[in-house]
């Protein structure tokens, strides 16, 4: 980091920090993200502004030896990333047991850093930094998209008397390539002779794709069975 800064450095600076947070917002924003564009921008920009600053605290030419203190400078870097990490938690939700917004606090992050990288004046690490974000960001969503990932799912059922057998049931699972990790709940009613079943069910496909199971048919087709619900937990 160079004690004097000309305004070319510091416009160079600010230019890198901008193409950075745009093209990442671009990125996110086509797909619908929370972090799209303009926050994108605006974090990069501030932490790009706030080591611009830091920089340009750093010079003592003119000075007494007297007339400053000691300071670490290092500190405001530090309390922009804290402070990212506020904003990053915000952004992370859960919600019946899913998780959403990592990607989301985590691209907050790295675009301050990549900020911070510029606004110091670390143009070369800042570039590399900015062109491995936007392959991991862009480059490996289809493998996001494609990877398969343990899934869990819920079935309903709504039998006429004892039948099918629970064994029967997981059979009809297992030949489609799901697997019942575990009953939930049973209940039976005395009066019209129904019994309402709850499994828990575990398969792996890609976490994007959603398919009606083909159990539920061969469930259905069975006399015994009144409804069947299917629901992705």
């Amino acid at each position: 980091m160079p004690l004097t800064l000309t305004w070319q450095d510091i416009a160079l600076r600010l230019a890198l920090s901008v193409v950075a947070g745009t093209l990442i917002g671009l990125d996110r924003g086509e797909h619908g993200r929370p972090a799209g564009l303009r926050t994108t921008l605006l974090v990069c920009l501030a932490a790009a502004v706030a080591m611009i600053q830091a920089n340009l605290l750093l010079a003592t030419t003119g000075k007494t030896s007297d007339s400053f203190i000691t300071l670490d400078l290092m500190r405001l870097p530090l309390g922009i990333l804290t402070g990212m990490g506020f904003i990053g938690a915000g952004a992370v939700l859960r919600r019946d047991g899913l998780v959403f917004g990592v990607t989301t606090a985590a691209t907050l992050w790295f675009v301050t850093v990549i900020g911070l990288c510029f606004g110091g004046g670390q143009i070369s690490l800042g570039i590399a930094a900015f062109v491995l974000g936007m392959l991991v960001l862009s480059g490996l969503r289809w493998f996001d998209y494609t990877m398969k990932q343990e899934q869990h799912g819920i079935l309903f059922l709504t039998t006429e008397g004892d039948e099918p057998r629970e064994e029967a049931i997981r059979a009809s699972l297992q030949k489609a390539g799901y697997k019942i990790i575990g009953v939930a709940s049973v209940v039976c009613d005395k009066q019209t002779g129904k019994r309402v079943l709850e499994f828990k069910v575990q398969w792996r496909s890609a976490p994007h794709k959603v398919v009606v199971p083909p159990f539920l048919g061969d469930l259905l087709s069975d006399p015994h069975v009144a409804t069947a619900q299917w629901k992705v937990s």
